[in-house]
């Protein structure tokens, strides 16, 4: 049985370590909020007062912290207890830059990191559920890889570049946000109107977003703006769009109004809407 360590235990890290002990592994936790770690000692959890008490002899250690700043704290925390060659797997969402000069750092100093974001919610880490990426050395990859594949029924090596992993779990929330924001707008447009949610819902359930990802999205990757819906039409759309939402509040249409009439403005009403991606794409 192996026994590995989990720093940061709230609703995420909480789900993972539930898991893990459901394996069968061993697992120390600790958490800045000590009463988070304490509701695991009921699981079998073993709760540390510190960092470098949760990770001394521990296999393996996995940090979900909420940002940078206190991943570099709760690091520089637990070094003191951490066995030569543990691999630290860090499923913090981070900023990009940081991730790499972190990376460098830790690397040049003899510790091994591992940068592995995920898509996964808590009920979806009980379960072993979900999306696992991984950014850096190929071999600190191939060693975690059988636990992280325990973890999650999706596990991605996305490179050895570091930030590679950062960069795409940004990406994906950017996704996963945009649409519940675009949600929210459409809401807005039906209460105005008169049209529950629910029915708006049924309405947004005749389009598949991967067939939008794949055919405008593709041809905006290449910088194909080829009209199929002239932008002219499309800002008029969206205008009707919020007056017809009137004072209910709009996640994303006001900016997405202000962006098509830059485009507009810079020439290109000959183009398709997608134009508005013309300064952002290679």
């Amino acid at each position: 049985m192996s026994h590995i360590a989990f720093l940061g235990t709230g609703l995420l890290g909480g789900a993972f370590v539930e898991a893990a002990l459901g394996r069968g592994e061993s697992v120390t936790v600790w958490n800045r909020t000590r009463a988070k770690a304490d509701a695991l000692a009921a699981h079998g959890a073993r709760v540390a007062d510190t960092p470098a008490d949760a990770v001394r002899g521990a296999e393996r250690v996995h940090l979900v912290l909420p940002d940078d700043d206190v991943v570099e704290a709760v690091i520089a925390a637990l070094r003191p207890g951490l066995d030569e060659g543990v691999v630290i797997v860090d499923h913090s969402t981070t900023r990009p830059d940081r991730t790499a000069a972190r990376a460098a750092t830790l690397a040049a100093e003899g510790v091994a990191y591992l940068h592995c974001p995920v898509f996964i919610g808590p009920a979806a880490a009980r379960q072993g559920q979900g999306t696992i990426l991984a950014a850096g050395p190929r071999a600190l990859f191939e060693r975690v890889r059988p636990a992280l594949e325990r973890q999650a029924e999706s596990v991605r090596w996305l490179g050895e570049r570091p930030d590679l992993a950062a960069v795409h779990k940004l990406m994906g929330n950017c996704y996963i946000l945009g649409i519940a924001a675009l949600v929210s707008d459409v809401f807005a447009i039906g209460r105005a109107a008169g049209v529950g949610a629910t029915e708006a819902l049924e309405s947004l359930e005749l389009f598949d977003a991967r067939n939008i990802v794949r055919g405008r999205g593709r041809k905006m990757a290449q910088g194909d703006f080829t009209a199929s819906f002239e932008l002219p039409m499309a800002r008029k759309d969206v205008r009707l769009m919020i007056e017809t939402a009137g004072a209910l509040p709009l996640a994303v249409l006001p900016s997405f109004a202000a962006r098509m009439d830059e485009a507009i403005a810079a020439g290109e009403s000959d183009k398709d809407f997608s134009v508005i991606a013309k300064d952002v794409v290679g």
